[in-house]
């Protein structure tokens, strides 16, 4: 959660602050890097974990642990060492998977939704949302600067 140190907030803070609520779901856990435990945690488990820029967007700027060389992960964890509070990591996840068309047919492909939420005098969830989908066969990067796509997602209603 946030505290007087934190230059931003995480989800479940948001659902606090604005909604006076407890999340009914879990966030992903995340370590901030400019805290001293999980500098340590995170340096120990690089290989094993998505390391993200705070400030970055569209996939820029990320170590993706499990699919890095060594190589990779030694030349990120000297970026962090040499500013650590620029830097969030993750566990990575595994991603659901969906038949995807690509060039050599019907294949699967990591996806993730992003849902969309109206707010005005009411809050209130929409059905469907932005499927975001890893073109690259293995890839987990959805954004589309990425080379990732996007889906059509359907919710069906009574």
């Amino acid at each position: 959660m946030a505290d007087d140190k934190s230059t931003y907030l995480f989800v479940p803070d948001m659902i606090k602050f604005y909604l006076g609520e407890t999340p009914l779901l879990s966030n992903v856990p995340t370590w901030r890097l400019s805290e001293a435990e999980d500098y340590k945690y995170v340096l120990a488990h690089l290989p094993e974990l998505v390391v993200k820029e705070v400030q970055g967007s569209g996939g820029y700027g990320m170590l993706v642990g499990p699919t890095s060389s060594k190589a990779e992960i030694e030349a990120y964890k000297e970026r962090i060492v040499a500013e650590p509070e620029k830097y969030i990591a993750q566990p990575t996840l595994a991603l659901s998977t969906c038949p995807t068309w690509v060039d050599a047919g019907v294949a699967p492909r990591h996806v993730d939704l992003r849902p969309f939420v109206l707010s005005g005098k009411e809050i209130r969830l929409i059905p469907g949302g932005l499927t975001r989908v890893a073109l690259s066969e293995g890839s987990l990067v959805v954004n589309s600067s990425q080379g990732g796509g996007t889906k059509d997602t359907w919710v069906l209603e009574d």
